[in-house]
């Protein structure tokens, strides 16, 4: 991928799905080890290139038996958790280049679902092959330590989000996130698409639907973002990070 200013639904292709891991320039996100060619060449020999998911097909369920770990390849994954109600708890969003599946290790089920934003292809790792490997590679082993690591880390990132940060904080902080996993992707920081619905935003950070399209409503009246349908442009990163961070924002005098 190159630096271009580029919009982030141009993200989402399928094209030369079947890339050797040594060829694909999302190797050093999923999977960011310095190991030589040999040993590349032995890890993408256990790795399956799994069909593209249509938008709405489901990866896998609640419960379902773990036996391999997901790399995002083009697309975009959400993970949710059903209620007895009928509806979901959002529990995150998956993007080119990041792993999921790796919650199920522990009980080897996995205490979510997973379904496809859009369509989007995968690479399938089997864990126990996966699992081998890494013994007789010691960096693929601490790499895979770093992501678990990443995993915990993530996930106390988001219940600081949701306990202490006001509406506006929680949006603006998911819109830098965003724009950061974008940017180390090789795309636009500042201009992107939006996978996910306003009501799956809302349900991932706590807020109504309502609550969310008034915010969006409020930075793009501030100038700080505009947003038209799921494409969205961060006019005003600086006031962004302000409001995320819950510093003070200046307002233009009247």
């Amino acid at each position: 991928m190159t630096t271009n200013e580029k919009p982030g639904n141009d993200v989402v292709t399928t094209q030369g799905f079947r890339v050797a891991c040594k060829d694909c320039n999302l190797f050093q996100l999923c999977l960011p080890v310095g190991i030589d060619t040999a040993d590349l060449d032995r890890l993408d020999r256990i790795i399956r290139r799994r069909r593209p998911l249509k938008r709405g097909e489901q990866l896998f369920g609640v419960g379902d038996g773990f036996s391999a770990i997901y790399a995002v390849r083009s697309g975009s994954i959400k993970t949710f958790i059903p209620a007895e109600d009928g509806q979901e708890q959002v529990t995150g969003f998956h993007l080119p280049g990041e792993l999921l599946g790796l919650d199920a290790i522990h009980n080897q089920q996995h205490p979510c679902a997973a379904r496809a934003l859009e369509t989007t292809s995968l690479c399938e790792i089997p864990f126990d092959l996966l699992g081998d490997l890494s013994q007789q590679i010691p960096s693929l082993q601490a790499q895979l330590l770093k992501i678990m690591s990443k995993e915990i880390f993530d996930d106390q990132s988001l219940l600081l989000l949701l306990g202490k940060k006001s509406a506006e904080e929680r949006l603006a902080a998911l819109l830098l996130s965003l724009s950061g996993r974008y940017c180390r992707r090789g795309f636009s920081a500042y201009e992107f698409n939006l996978s996910m619905s306003r009501n799956d935003i809302g349900n991932y950070l706590g807020l109504a639907v309502e609550t969310v399209s008034r915010l969006f409503t409020k930075f793009q009246e501030r100038s700080i973002i505009n947003a038209q349908r799921k494409h969205v442009q961060i006019l005003d990163a600086p006031a962004l990070t302000r409001i995320a961070t819950g510093a003070k924002v200046e307002r233009p005098a009247e």
